[in-house]
């Protein structure tokens, strides 16, 4: 369809899983695509040459989305490389799951670090050439329990509440220069992390969800498509939840 012919879209986080979904249908709809991981290794490299079977411009880009000045660099780096930045798509992110009561100061830090402050530093890096071009689409990678909370989760539901609330403060300070910034808020997803919890565990997700089924990273990716391409041209500030009907 071409959706994204002309476009260069940024992508954290795209070895695998839900990122790299959206790598490969950014790709098949026309975008140059960079994709950014904290480390070079064979999944990373093997989903770079996935995505240059599609005949674009592809480059990835070892960095750490958590430290500011990585994120700096690499964003000059892509500017150089891609020339503008019409999509970013923050979706780096990890868990660190367990009870307040055994939580240990690292397990929070890491993932407020990582899943929130990720998001400043990789917008803040594009914000002022998205303003200048008058155009952009920034779309945080959330999650279900930023708003409904998830026991043995308050770290990883934290970060993303604080996603959602910076979601919102990003759309109304520079919507007015055509820049919009929504979020993708995830329910039960069937990823290689969700692919590892008990049956037990799994089926009281599905007990859950209207539609009586997980999602696939596809289906995140197919929000993303929406939400990075023109059919959402009047789509701001917004929490979208792909969950099935799991949190309505």
């Amino acid at each position: 369809m071409g959706l994204l012919t002309g476009k260069t879209a940024i992508i954290t986080g795209a070895s695998r899983g839900i990122g790299k979904a959206i790598a490969l249908l950014f790709a098949a709809e026309g975008a140059g695509i960079a994709v950014t991981n904290i480390t070079d290794d064979d999944e990373f490299r093997g989903t770079i040459r996935e995505l240059e079977a599609y005949g674009v411009k592809v480059k990835g880009y070892v960095a750490d989305a958590a430290s500011l000045s990585d994120s700096v660099k690499i964003v000059d780096e892509i500017v150089k490389d891609f020339t503008k930045i019409d999509i970013l798509v923050n979706n780096a992110g990890i868990t660190r799951d367990t009870l307040l009561l055994r939580m240990t100061e690292e397990q929070w830090d890491s993932v407020i670090t990582v899943n929130l402050k990720s998001v400043f530093n990789m917008t803040k890096a594009c914000i002022m050439l998205m303003v200048k071009q008058m155009n952009g689409s920034i779309i945080n990678m959330s999650s279900v329990v930023g708003v409904s909370g998830n026991a043995g989760q308050s770290n990883y539901s934290a970060s993303k509440a604080g996603i959602n609330g910076f979601t919102k403060s990003i759309a109304k300070e520079v919507g007015s220069r055509n820049v919009r910034c929504n979020a993708i808020a995830p329910g039960f997803i069937l990823t290689e992390m969700t692919e590892n919890l008990p049956d037990n565990v799994k089926e009281e997700w599905i007990r859950q969800i209207p539609l009586k089924r997980g999602g696939t990273p596809e289906d995140v990716a197919n929000t993303a498509l929406f939400l990075a391409s023109d059919l959402s041209s009047y789509i701001n500030g917004q929490i979208i939840h792909v969950c099935g009907g799991m949190l309505t």
